[in-house]
């Protein structure tokens, strides 16, 4: 049991450090100039992950809770608007979910399988990882990513329907998760990034 949850600790930290830079590369930020609040934030996600899981049965709103915190860390300690740090969350968020759930249907065929043993649950979240972090790592070197004053950005008429849609994807992401079905997950989160990027490019040149 201790070493269970040595490796569940070990192997979600590695996922939320991935999801992390993702975020941060996206926007242009240097991951680890924000490491440290960040870890500390991530320990806590895991803890709280850990209990809801094993002590409430409650993994369904586990993401949920995660994306919260997350925009919590860029809100207070990145000090993005609101708006924009649910927006750079839910990217990164959305686009470590389509890997690892693409990597889900290379290695394993399917969900059930890849949850079937520790091993195997370790494997994928490990290559997730490694390549969600790959990924951000070409995005920041090439350059690539938003890079705008948030702070000329911040709320207008037209943002208050964006956060409506975004509550509307909070209050869902926990409903098709549940499904564990590896293309509505791929679709459901593909479309929301391809939203979110649309906005944030849209935004982006509005600022230019």
């Amino acid at each position: 049991m201790i070493l269970e949850s040595l490796g569940f600790m070990f192997f979600s930290t590695l996922e939320f450090i991935a999801i992390f830079s993702i975020m941060m590369s996206l926007f242009r930020f240097k991951t680890t100039e924000y490491i440290w609040p960040a870890l500390f934030l991530i320990l806590l996600m895991n803890m709280q992950s850990f209990v809801l899981r094993n002590d409430f049965s409650l993994a369904a709103i586990v993401p949920l809770i995660s994306i919260l915190i997350f925009i919590f860390l860029l809100t207070t300690v990145i000090k993005l608007p609101l708006i924009w740090s649910i927006i750079c969350t839910i990217l990164g968020y959305g686009m470590f979910a389509v890997i690892q759930t693409l990597l889900v249907e290379l290695m394993f065929g399917s969900i059930a399988e890849a949850q079937a043993t520790l091993v195997n649950g370790y494997m994928l979240q490990t290559v997730s990882a490694a390549t969600t972090l790959l990924l951000s790592w070409i995005l920041y070197r090439l350059g690539i990513g938003f890079s705008f004053d948030f702070d000329k950005l911040r709320l207008k008429f037209e943002d208050v329907i964006v956060v409506t849609l975004i509550i509307v994807f909070l209050i869902t992401v926990s409903i098709i998760l549940s499904f564990n079905e590896i293309w509505i997950n791929v679709f459901f989160f593909s479309m929301t990034i391809a939203f979110l990027l649309f906005y944030s490019i849209k935004k982006e040149k509005s600022y230019d």
